[in-house]
């Protein structure tokens, strides 16, 4: 499949919004792309949210109809991360699986926290920046485990099948082996991202570690079933639009979804404190 984009409203504004077209009709990046683009050799479909070297804050929306794409706010301003030096903004191609979900109502046996009620975030590592809405064809090399205030917020490292090295890495030791020091950087900016707007230093489960790519692929497995009795409403869901425009036995299923024409907008003006740097101490250790 071939997915574009339906954009609304200028990026950097509250009217901006991205919706995912597959050949003219919107479909939700939460419920209608599939996991898989093959299930035999284990391709999987990436949503990217957030392009790598970007500050905006984006994410598939779970309250609106079709899940559009939105930027975050906080008390009715935008959000936007941080420059830690010597990081700029989002350092991985950022996005998220369709049709998975982290089940809030369930601890995981080993990070002992529940999951955040979100599709499973994706940092996508190869070296061509992605781009809002675009949906990637990745292959699953491991997976690290946020603590994110007493959730487990799981990040599967995956990179596009299409990037040039994309076939000598197959787990999680060869992304050492071909880019040293890649995961450190990931663990260090995860941990230290939200210092400078007042927030403590983030935790992870394994001491940090990125476990293998079966571990990663059983934790995708696990938020896939969630989802599917999300959707075929075995569980409540907690404020998550479930609207869908392919999930023809689905109670959620809409044939005619009402979503305004493309009308995208040159991207407005952001606050230049946005390319501040801020330098945090024992950010290398």
């Amino acid at each position: 499949m071939v997915y574009s984009v339906r954009q609304l409203g200028a990026k950097n504004t509250l009217d901006y919004k991205v919706y995912i077209e597959d050949d003219g009709k919107v479909v939700s990046p939460f419920h209608d792309i599939p996991l898989y683009a093959d299930a035999s050799k284990k391709i999987y479909n990436m949503v990217v949210e957030i392009p790598r070297w970007s500050n905006a804050k984006l994410e598939i929306t779970k309250e609106l109809p079709l899940n559009p794409i939105l930027q975050d706010t906080k008390k009715g301003k935008l959000r936007f991360v941080r420059n830690c030096f010597p990081h700029h903004g989002y350092i991985h191609n950022y996005g998220a699986f369709p049709q998975t979900w982290e089940n809030p109502n369930a601890t995981h046996p080993e990070t002992k926290a529940k999951g955040d009620n979100d599709p499973l975030d994706v940092l996508e590592i190869g070296e061509t920046i992605g781009y809002t809405g675009q949906v990637k064809q990745v292959k699953v090399l491991g997976v690290m485990a946020l603590l994110d205030e007493g959730e487990t917020d799981w990040k599967i490292i995956a990179i596009d099948i299409n990037d040039p090295l994309a076939s000598k890495l197959n787990d999680i030791e060869d992304v050492e082996r071909h880019l040293p020091g890649l995961l450190r950087a990931t663990n260090e900016w995860f941990r230290i991202y939200k210092i400078p707007d007042g927030k403590p230093e983030n935790q992870f489960a394994f001491s940090g570690e990125a476990k293998n790519k079966k571990y990663a692929q059983d934790v995708i497995d696990e938020c896939n079933l969630a989802w599917q009795n999300l959707i075929n409403g075995s569980i409540t869901p907690d404020k998550i639009n479930l609207s869908n425009t392919t999930l023809t036995k689905s109670a959620f299923y809409t044939s005619t979804p009402q979503i305004r024409a493309a009308h995208p907008l040159p991207d407005a003006k952001i606050d230049a404190s946005i390319d501040k740097w801020f330098f945090i101490s024992g950010s290398a250790a």
